[in-house]
């Protein structure tokens, strides 16, 4: 079962990255499909998936989906206590990139600094985990104009 997972999931994320998030989604919905099998409806298992099933919805343009499949990522994870940071963080950049899609920079930035903060705690200040939250920030600010910020957070990427 967990290899079927592996491959449902490992092929959902190569369609987004190629991307064709069309094509992603139903290996993502397959993969959720045996992780919830797997794992139970409330498993933190699933938050990965979620998250992948929002970004692909969100490359669709299906902004309404990508919503709800945060929405379901982000209630597994306020009803896990011991939610480790890195999944936290990896929600967290989740609804930032989503909240730039829907053009609510200020939110964006928000989950973003979320995401440094919870990446930092659980990788360190100089990890590969925390630069993608820097990455984003930055991105923010040089589309704002705000060369200073956005200068400052491409030197942490």
């Amino acid at each position: 079962q967990e290899s079927l997972i592996a491959v449902a999931l490992s092929t959902a994320q190569g369609f987004v990255w190629a991307g064709k998030p069309l094509e992603a989604i139903p290996a993502a919905l397959q993969a959720l499909r045996f992780s919830s099998r797997a794992f139970g409806s409330d498993s933190t298992q699933l938050v990965p998936i979620y998250l992948l099933l929002a970004e692909a919805s969100t490359g669709t343009g299906r902004l309404r989906q990508a919503a709800k499949y945060l929405s379901q990522a982000q209630w597994i994870v306020l009803q896990t206590p011991d939610c480790s940071a890195a999944l936290q963080s990896k929600l967290h950049r989740g609804l930032g990139l989503f909240s730039i899609a829907g053009g609510n920079l200020h939110q964006a930035l928000y989950h973003l600094a979320n995401d440094v903060y919870l990446a930092t705690a659980e990788f360190g200040l100089n990890c590969l985990e925390v630069s993608g939250g820097y990455f984003h920030m930055a991105n923010i600010f040089f589309h704002q104009n705000k060369m200073d910020a956005a200068n400052s957070l491409y030197t942490e990427v």
